[in-house]
């Protein structure tokens, strides 16, 4: 009977979680190394126009969406009710100060040991103060002060959505989004005119614009198209990705475009992406429900996403600088096998480190 019992229980907290989001979450954290990883190519003035910079490129700009739908995926669960049940105070102890150490050490750890000794870039007071108000400690770090800021609002965000249902949340998201994708847009356009006003997000303010993908998660959450409709969402957004990819490939050719439609996280055509994929994805997913051991193995890969995406960047810095890969960064080959080298260790690394006490709460 207990066994019985226990096989239910089991069998009950599978099917009622989102496993959508675990896939989404995996998926994503690769996508983001294999950003890091094909940039290098992409950046490379004697492969430009060639097959293997149009193959880098696809790589690259084809995952560019990833970002925001970590937000998305973020604001689909944080922005529940439930999380907010207890109060604004319970809710930052749980998430904000949990997230503290790893905001604090990971920050630290790429100043010194990445940029200072693996780098051999000379610090200073006035570089390093620089680099924390521009909260860009290194490439990719400027995501922890996006995570906090949209943490430290999203109290006041659940407040005003909760009585307000579905319809409140998509137009609460779609202003947001309309405002971000359109100041972006504005700025590029401008640039293009001759009357560039670039903008600048620092420390504080890097979540802002990111707060319509965030609400966009919540207000999307239970949008699971099927049959023609989820056929034509998954087929648009594989068609917007593919635009954006040629976009970026013809872009001397497309100035216009390019100033109207910029490809970055806040672009019209990644904002048209990310909510495809966020749509699309929980609705190819909507029915699965993986076994025991396979879902265990899941939720072990999307616990373990925010460690990858933290440590990937030093994993890549020294496999890139090591043999085979050292000297053939210009060849798809080895730079596809460096992105699986970098995404399984980072993974093993990750899962294995989560197992000691202290070491798992910077992960």
């Amino acid at each position: 009977m207990t066994n019985d019992t226990s096989i239910a229980s089991g069998v009950s907290a599978r099917s009622s979680r989102r496993w959508s989001y675990d896939v989404l979450r995996v998926i994503s954290i690769v996508g983001v190394v294999a950003i890091h990883t094909f940039a290098g190519m992409v950046s490379n003035p004697d492969l430009q126009g060639s097959a293997r910079w149009w193959y880098a490129t696809a790589m690259d700009i084809g995952f560019i969406w990833v970002v925001p739908v970590f937000v998305m995926l973020s604001g689909a669960l944080l922005l529940a009710p439930r999380q907010h049940a207890e109060g604004p105070a319970s809710f930052y102890r749980r998430r904000l100060l949990r997230l503290a150490p790893a905001f604090v050490f990971w920050q630290i750890f790429y100043i010194v040991v990445v940029f200072g000794w693996i780098s051999g870039q000379t610090l200073t007071v006035a570089g390093v103060a620089t680099s924390i108000l521009d909260g860009r400690t290194y490439t990719h770090l400027y995501f922890l002060w996006l995570i906090v800021g949209l943490y430290a609002v999203a109290p006041v965000l659940a407040a005003f959505l909760s009585d307000g249902g579905q319809k409140r949340a998509l137009l609460f998201a779609g202003a947001l989004l309309a405002v971000a994708v359109a100041t972006w847009s504005a700025s590029s356009l401008l640039g293009y005119a001759g009357h560039p006003r670039p903008l600048t997000l620092l420390a504080f303010t890097q979540w802002l614009p990111y707060a319509g993908y965030f609400v966009a998660g919540w207000a999307l959450r239970d949008l699971r198209p099927r049959g023609a409709k989820l056929a034509a969402a998954t087929v648009l957004t594989a068609a917007v990705i593919a635009l954006l990819v040629w976009q970026y490939g013809t872009r001397p050719a497309h100035p216009l475009l390019d100033a109207l439609a910029p490809i970055s996280y806040l672009g019209p055509l990644v904002a048209l992406a990310a909510v495809g994929v966020f749509v699309s994805g929980n609705g190819l997913l909507s029915a699965f429900v993986p076994g025991r051991r396979i879902g265990a193995a899941l939720r072990e890969l999307s616990d373990a996403s925010f460690g990858v995406f933290l440590m990937h960047f030093v994993i890549l810095i020294l496999l890139r600088q090591a043999p085979p890969f050292a000297g053939a960064l210009d060849s798809p080959v080895m730079v596809t096998l460096l992105w699986i080298a970098t995404v399984v260790i980072s993974f093993g690394a990750t899962i294995l480190l989560r197992r000691v006490p202290v070491v798992r709460r910077v992960l």
